[in-house]
């Protein structure tokens, strides 16, 4: 799949936790105003909340920001950015963010890029190396010997395993929810279920090129404004 840089950028933003149910409610805020309040009509909102409870995030605190993204609560107002760039080595770097200031989100990343030897690009300049993808992760009490077979079953395009037996799923864009169904359906726990993007060409990077590209990334997903970052990192 090409995404084994992943668990190393993952074990660095778990001592980042600090900022995640900001981040949540950026999202949940975000969602409930495009696609509106309820998350049996909403599959965005649905993801995020089941993200946020998943992270412990307060019941209150997920109907508060919902209530902010439907106007019913007075907040502030987020948009959605993607931000694209080069990170060292040529790696394509793709970022979501959710931000309320344009000007200070692109000058904020801009100096990540440069500080960690990459640069900020323009819009399109690496889209077009990245495919848009369901991206499922989740565990299994009994974890099946065959992950090729289980993604088959379930009709997702691939899988892969990381540390701690945690398993991902990627699916085509439209089938995210049928595929997180039928794998809660085989006694799965899905701890992640969102669209994403997948490189189309991973690239691979020997392990000192690879940590100068993963302190990027890390860098850029303990960013405030900063949803998720995908990388052609292999």
């Amino acid at each position: 799949m090409g995404r084994s840089w992943i668990q190393g950028y993952k074990d660095i933003q778990a001592a980042k936790k600090g900022n995640i149910f900001t981040k949540l409610s950026k999202e949940i805020s975000v969602a409930a105003r495009l696609g509106g309040p309820d998350p049996d009509g909403n599959a965005r909102l649905r993801a995020a909340v089941d993200e946020a409870r998943a992270s412990s995030m307060p019941r209150d605190n997920i109907e508060r920001a919902i209530k902010k993204g439907a106007g019913t609560l007075e907040g502030v107002n987020y948009e959605d950015i993607i931000y694209e760039g080069y990170a060292k080595h040529g790696i394509a770097v793709l970022v979501e963010a959710l931000t309320d200031n344009r000007n200070r989100t692109v000058s904020e990343l801009k100096v990540l890029f440069r500080d960690y030897g990459g640069n900020l690009g323009e819009i399109g300049s690496v889209n077009w190396m990245f495919n848009r993808v369901g991206l499922i992760e989740g565990t299994h009490t009994k974890m099946p010997a065959d992950l090729e077979g289980e993604a088959i079953e379930v009709n997702a395009q691939s899988v892969s395993k990381y540390d701690n037996n945690v398993v991902s799923f990627t699916t085509d864009s439209t089938d995210l929810d049928a595929v997180k169904t039928a794998l809660s359906g085989r006694g799965w726990t899905i701890t992640l279920a969102e669209l994403g993007y997948e490189a189309k060409n991973p690239v691979a990077l020997g392990e000192a090129e690879k940590k100068d590209v993963v302190e990027l990334l890390s860098e850029l997903g303990g960013h405030d404004d900063v949803r998720r970052v995908h990388a052609s990192l292999a």
